[in-house]
């Protein structure tokens, strides 16, 4: 009776969710309806939705997205996107590769996928259109650079694994950081070629003086990033830490020194930034209290039985990516995350996959779904920058698809790229190397 009951409550979850119920009412819903099913307690709904958000560590989800929005009020977005054009533009396609470039800045900031594809958009796509690019192709450059967003440290998401994996979240963050930059290389060279066949932009004359000048100009960017990595890489300040710290400079950046950010812009900010942290802090909640649910069922060790049947090292590695990677075809990185990091790393760790390895594995698979349709968010989000339908916007996105999966591939297969910081940081602390 209760597999009918349970099937049932699946079922329903399914079609509310087709009809565009949120996804985090989806998950409290199935969660709620499951739990009487199999007569788990209720009262064990309440008290984990609190204890899921009770964790200092998640302190630093909205600290960062914050960061973000005061990013580009205070006008630092658009100093850095003006340097990377003054460095890459003497190349063709040099225009959408200061753009990749530029969302791999913003990101060392800000933590946010779609606060990369939005702010970047903003600023990059009129100059792209203007310059001689396929308008759909700087839709599609935007959307893909996006997914640095929450790979190179800090990170949002990043924040949230460590959390509800147990993992160091510094050591997370400095594991991203050669892989997201590997990202950001082969989205490049995706961009060169396809510019480069099809003729887009102008050219600009490589003058260091003005490579310079704009760096000049960038300086507030460049102090934002170093403080936070070497911050986190020394451990001076934990990752929550490194939020308040940032958003803290960017803050006072934007109010002394460039002036862009008038006191009375402030509460809107904070406002535009709560919304964001409103929707994510719920659905962390309800997701730990799907973990609960599924633990129940049995459904970790179903799926973990199932994989680890295939024996292998690489076998199981690919069928985690596998899992991930259609996962995030259809939902977002946040409860691919919640809901499928506690199944999955377990059974990576019993393969011999170092759990940051891991970490960083799981979530550049999941940070490309923001571009795989039928869901992909980064799509949506410069769909809505700029004007342009979804559908046309898929097309151009498949060459920078392809590219990810290259950089995805070598990634899990070249455990250093991720895990050669990570053991420096270790060792300068006096830490036992892993």
């Amino acid at each position: 009776m209760e597999s009918y009951g349970i099937l049932a409550a699946s079922l329903a979850g399914v079609v509310i969710f087709m009809l565009g119920v949120p996804i985090v009412l989806v998950i409290g819903l199935w969660s709620i309806a499951v739990s009487l099913v199999i007569d788990l307690r209720l009262a064990n709904v309440s008290f984990t939705l609190f204890e899921g958000l009770n964790f200092f560590g998640l302190l630093a989800l909205p600290l960062f997205i914050l960061t973000g929005d005061l990013i580009n009020a205070a006008g630092i977005a658009k100093r850095l996107t003006d340097f990377a054009y003054s460095c890459l533009g003497w190349m063709r396609g040099g225009l959408a590769m200061s753009a990749l470039a530029a969302c791999g800045l913003f990101a060392a900031i800000s933590g946010s996928n779609s606060a990369t594809t939005a702010t970047i958009g903003s600023i990059m796509h009129p100059e792209m259109k203007k310059n001689g690019y396929n308008e759909t192709f700087s839709a599609a450059t935007i959307a893909s650079g996006g997914t640095v967003g929450i790979i190179i440290p800090p990170s949002i998401i990043f924040t949230v694994y460590g959390f509800i994996m147990s993992q160091s979240i510094s050591e997370l963050f400095i594991a991203g950081l050669i892989p997201g930059i590997l990202m950001v290389l082969a989205m490049m060279v995706a961009a060169w070629l396809m510019a480069r066949r099809n003729k887009w932009g102008t050219i600009i004359k490589l003058d260091p003086v003005r490579i310079v000048k704009d760096g000049g100009r960038a300086w507030l960017g460049f102090v934002a990033i170093v403080m936070i990595l070497w911050g986190i890489y020394t451990g001076v300040f934990s990752a929550t830490e490194a939020a308040g710290v940032a958003a803290g400079f960017c803050l006072l950046a934007g109010l002394l020194i460039t002036r862009e950010i008038k006191l009375s812009k402030i509460p809107a900010i904070m406002m535009q930034s709560g919304q964001i942290a409103g929707i994510l802090a719920p659905l962390v909640a309800v997701s730990v209290v799907m973990q609960q649910v599924l633990s129940a069922l049995g459904a970790n060790e179903v799926i973990s039985d199932l994989i680890n049947s295939l024996g292998s090292y690489h076998a199981i590695l690919f069928a985690c990516m596998a899992v991930v990677f259609v996962a995030g075809m259809v939902l977002e990185s946040l409860p691919v995350t919640l809901i499928l990091a506690p199944i999955l790393g377990p059974i990576a760790v019993s393969a011999g996959i170092h759990p940051v390895h891991f970490g960083v594995i799981f979530l550049v698979g999941a940070a490309i779904g923001f571009i795989t349709p039928p869901y992909g968010l980064n799509l949506y989000v410069a769909s809505s920058v700029t004007g342009i339908p979804y559908l046309r916007i898929v097309r151009y996105v498949i060459p920078y698809l392809f590219a990810l999966l290259v950089a995805w591939l070598a990634i899990a297969l070249l455990p250093s790229l991720s895990m050669y910081l990570v053991g420096l940081q270790r060792a300068s602390l006096g830490l036992v190397p892993y």
